[in-house]
């Protein structure tokens, strides 16, 4: 069975749609910077800053200091209870989609 404690920390942590923003564009860049994330955000540095502790803590991102800047990029490991979790209901979905295909071509031959 899956982690609850893992999932739910990984969900509650994405959750917010600020802080999914956030991981989003570190997601798209090899490493950024607190500064890059900040700017065209609309979100103070302070307020990056705490979305960025959360995402840390929940395993999502990775950070690296150099001098007085800090670099980010993601963890792909982070999400793994959250892969894991989606796996385990595939099956449940995939079962219950074959099963309505099967009724709508009865239906309509």
């Amino acid at each position: 069975m899956i982690e609850t404690a893992a999932i739910d920390t990984v969900m509650r942590t994405l959750a917010d749609s600020t802080r999914r923003a956030v991981f989003e564009r570190i997601m798209q860049s090899p490493e950024i910077s607190v500064a890059e994330l900040t700017k065209g955000s609309g979100v103070s540095q302070s307020a990056v800053s705490q979305h960025l502790r959360l995402l840390k803590q929940a395993g999502l991102v990775i950070d690296r200091a150099q001098g007085r800047n800090v670099f980010y990029r993601a963890e792909p490991k982070g999400l793994a209870p959250l892969f894991d979790w989606m796996n385990f209901y595939s099956v449940f979905w995939r079962d219950r989609l074959a099963s309505l295909e099967s009724l709508l071509k009865e239906m309509d031959p």
